[in-house]
């Protein structure tokens, strides 16, 4: 074999499709593969033999496998494969955007691995496709229906009055017991981070070592990654020291954690705003926000960072806080380009789902919009953006290439750029550490709590 990369369905994708179930009442369900990798073929000329199993053997005779198994690092592509052919085989296209995302005339799914989820607008649509997927004898799958889809990969979804709850609050209680913050004793915090930036602190105090920091962190960013993302800045700043935490760097997850316990079953509360599918970038970023903080050594220390989250029909859909690491930039204009630049590699892709899904259900679509932060030294980012032909000055000629690209893209797809006022900048939340009023007001209009 020589491939063995097998994709699974973007987040983004499932939760545009929870915003279309609420927008039009669709009906969903779950279903699970059962012995999933055993359904793909190995590819044409690929050889590999195993022992009989007991009770089978036969002297100086093995077996040849025409099948994969579990244990091969091929299985997961081709059974990729082989339900990729089992569902376009039913009239389900594969989307070109998302690869785990199939669209038919009357039933939309996507999977994860042997995890699929299944919306139409008729649930017998769906028990007819899930009854064609078992009985297909060329490329059959042996399907188990889960019910109405209340669950997904650890992210329980609740539905009520035209809204989705999205929460995890089993991961919650697992990252509550790992950081020993379980009884009480323990005050929750109204933020996940304080305002002052996390540093290495090389030469802080040592890590206590009371709980496993990568096991901690890992769940994070989970949990920040499917369902709160009001703790993305904060576990961003802790996974930078990995493999060297100090004791300041226990002490910031701690923090995490007893915010965590005080909104325990809290989650991501999407509420559709109307029927029309507006797509909207909330781009920002913090200008060498380490600098003065960090030690003056440290390459990090003049490193800006790069924050942004993207809302259809209000609701979010897809946010990122992250340092600008590939490169350092010069002015505040150079970072704030930069989280433009990194947020249309995002939205340019979303829009194209967007308009893919709008024609499949017949929705109305409106130009995207994208809301810069109205900050002066965001004028210049906000000009330059805008501007075709290019202009440029001195000072920000040398990143022609890096600006040039998403310019024409925003003007060939009509996007219009807008000022904002700071209290109204999302991104700001996955930018810095805020005050307990800002932060709340900014996790109101994102989470809806």
């Amino acid at each position: 074999y020589k491939e063995t990369y097998a994709p699974v369905v973007s987040w983004a994708t499932v939760r545009l499709m929870l915003i279309l179930e609420c927008m039009l009442g669709l009906k969903s369900c779950q279903a699970d593969v059962e012995c999933a990798f055993l359904h793909g073929h190995l590819e044409e000329g690929e050889e590999i033999y195993m022992h009989m199993p007991r009770g089978f053997k036969q002297e100086g005779k093995c077996l040849r496998l025409k099948r994969s198994l579990y244990g091969l690092k091929q299985a997961p592509r081709a059974f990729h494969t082989y339900l990729v052919k089992a569902l376009e085989k039913q009239g389900m296209k594969q989307s070109h955007l998302d690869p785990c995302l199939f669209i038919g005339d009357k039933v939309v799914a996507v999977t994860f691995v042997d995890d699929c989820l299944f919306w139409a607008k008729d649930e017998k649509d769906i028990n007819e496709l899930l009854v064609r997927l078992r009985s297909d004898e060329e490329h059959g799958l042996l399907l188990e229906k889960e019910g109405d889809a209340a669950g997904f990969l650890g992210v329980d979804l609740k539905k009520k009055n035209g809204q989705v709850e999205m929460t995890q609050t089993g991961l919650i209680d697992r990252i509550i017991t790992a950081l020993g913050l379980e009884g009480g004793g323990h005050y929750p915090k109204a933020t996940p981070a304080s305002h002052k930036p996390l540093v290495r602190d090389t030469d802080g105090v040592a890590a206590e070592g009371a709980f496993s920091y990568s096991s901690v962190v890992g769940m994070l960013l989970y949990l920040a990654g499917h369902s709160r993302p009001d703790i993305a800045y904060a576990v961003n700043c802790c996974a930078r020291y990995m493999f060297s935490p100090r004791k300041s760097h226990e002490e910031a997850l701690i923090r995490i954690g007893l915010y965590l316990k005080g909104t325990r079953d809290k989650g991501l509360i999407l509420t559709p705003n109307s029927s029309v599918l507006n797509v909207e970038a909330f781009p920002d970023a913090d200008f060498g926000g380490l600098y003065g903080h960090e030690h003056p050594s440290d390459p990090a220390c003049v490193k800006s960072r790069t924050g942004f989250v993207i809302k259809v029909a209000n609701c979010p859909v897809l946010w990122k806080s992250q340092l600008q690491s590939s490169k350092t930039a010069l002015s505040t204009m150079e970072a704030e380009i930069t989280a433009l630049a990194h947020c249309c590699r995002e939205l340019f892709p979303l829009i194209d789902m967007v308009k893919s899904l709008s024609q499949v259900y017949g929705l109305e679509e409106q130009a995207a919009e994208m809301k810069v932060s109205i900050h002066e030294d965001n004028a210049g980012a906000l000009l330059l953006a805008q501007t075709l032909p290019p202009q440029f000055t001195p000072r920000s000629k040398w990143y022609h290439i890096e600006t040039v690209w998403f310019r024409e893209e925003i003007v060939k797809r009509g996007i219009k750029l807008m000022k904002i006022c700071t209290t109204e900048q999302l991104g700001d939340i996955f930018t810095k550490g805020l005050s307990k009023d800002v932060f709340q007001t900014l996790r109101k209009k994102l989470m809806g709590w």
